[in-house]
């Protein structure tokens, strides 16, 4: 009786041992590559799901940069290399006639270098029907050559003759290294 505990207890303890043996060689090994697998491909899944979106978004993406560049334009050819002012000023005094403005004062500021721009404050001055004035501003900024309009003061005429005085302060650019060369 006595072995045959004895062969009980050791086939208790050889199974006991291959279970504890298997639990610990096999299967928790397999368990935790299991886990790395399964992180693995959430992972995958998440970029996938990452690259369908953004690639959802990129019809968009692609409409709002065509939007930006027909909204610039030739943002750079709008900036002469040259400083040209004199064509500009004369420019200006042609629309200005062209529609029938008067008292004409067109007087270039202090040029102001930035990075590579040179700005030219112009200060503009003249006399005429506020229709007249709406259309000379329509056509400035349909010119070649970039312009800012930084300030506008219209002034009624006293006698309220349908005349309007308008002062004016505009930015124009030229390229920095034309002047360099």
């Amino acid at each position: 009786m006595l072995f045959r505990e004895r062969k009980q207890i050791v086939i208790c303890v050889a199974a006991a041992a291959m279970v504890g043996g298997f639990v610990l060689l096999r299967y928790l090994p397999l368990r935790k590559r299991l886990e790395v697998v399964k992180q693995a491909k959430s992972e995958e899944l998440l970029a996938v799901s990452k690259g369908r979106t953004q690639t959802e978004q990129l019809p968009v993406l692609e409409e709002q940069l065509r939007k930006l560049a027909e909204s610039i334009g030739d943002y750079e050819a709008r900036i002469p290399g040259e400083r040209e002012l004199g064509a500009f000023l004369g420019g200006i005094a042609g629309l200005m006639n062209e529609h029938n403005l008067k008292e004409q004062v067109i007087a270039p500021g202090v040029q102001i270098k930035a990075k590579d721009l040179i700005c030219i404050p112009v200060e503009m001055q003249c006399r005429g029907k506020l229709a007249e004035l709406f259309e000379f501003f329509k056509r400035l900024q349909a010119l070649d050559r970039l312009i800012r309009i930084e300030q506008v003061k219209l002034t009624n005429d006293p006698d309220f003759s349908g005349q309007v005085t308008m002062k004016t302060r505009v930015v124009i650019y030229y390229a920095a290294q034309a002047e360099q060369g």
